[in-house]
């Protein structure tokens, strides 16, 4: 049986080859899985860290204008938020595919809930499309070329672990040997009522 960090993987590698087929911040997304299902929804989570990865690398140009860096700060604004509303539908799911597990009385919390994982997985699998670039550029120096399969390395060892560790939090929440909550996002700085620089100006 597939565990879910192979399948969340490979849906995090397809949507990257996808992007990156294009490589513009602009593009449509194209997801090819049905509304509503957890593919879609990996699909689109990997989608969105792309997009904001490509909109990271362009803010920090030396010379781009103010104009167009106040702009890509919003894009990345709301980009965070898509992301973690995201996470929290993630989450839902699985708090839903897990309701009817009888929790064991010495039942333990997580650091972090499953979908908080898989927002990791989904950056590494970046992470590791974008380092495997560097290694492979002909204009690159071959030091560059040597530390980048340095870090290589370490990113697939990290894949790895932090594949087994989502595996295993999965098995023991559906053994009811852990248990989840979810804490609703409280960014305040997206909350009119909340930011005072936003709620003062009203």
């Amino acid at each position: 049986m597939e565990k879910f960090s192979e399948l969340g993987y490979s849906i995090f590698e397809q949507a990257t080859g996808d992007y990156h087929q294009t490589d513009r911040i602009e593009a449509t997304i194209q997801n090819p899985y049905g509304e509503g299902s957890i593919a879609h929804r990996l699909y689109l989570k990997n989608w969105i860290d792309a997009v904001q990865w490509h909109l990271e690398d362009v803010i920090r140009d030396p010379n781009i204008a103010a104009e167009d860096a106040l702009t890509i700060k919003r894009k990345i604004d709301k980009s965070n938020q898509e992301r973690t509303d995201l996470v929290e539908q993630i989450d839902d799911y699985f708090l839903e595919q897990y309701r009817d597990v009888k929790v064991l009385p010495d039942a333990t919390i997580n650091t972090e809930s499953p979908a908080w994982a898989i927002d990791r997985l989904s950056i590494l699998a970046l992470k590791i499309y974008h380092i495997l670039r560097e290694v492979e550029r002909m204009d690159a120096t071959p030091e560059h070329v040597e530390r980048c399969k340095g870090k290589l390395l370490v990113l697939l060892e990290q894949k790895k672990d932090l594949s087994f560790a989502l595996d295993q939090l999965l098995d023991d929440i559906k053994a009811g040997r852990k248990y989840m909550k979810t804490y609703k996002q409280m960014k305040m700085y997206n909350d009119p009522s909340l930011n005072p620089v936003l709620y003062v100006k009203k």
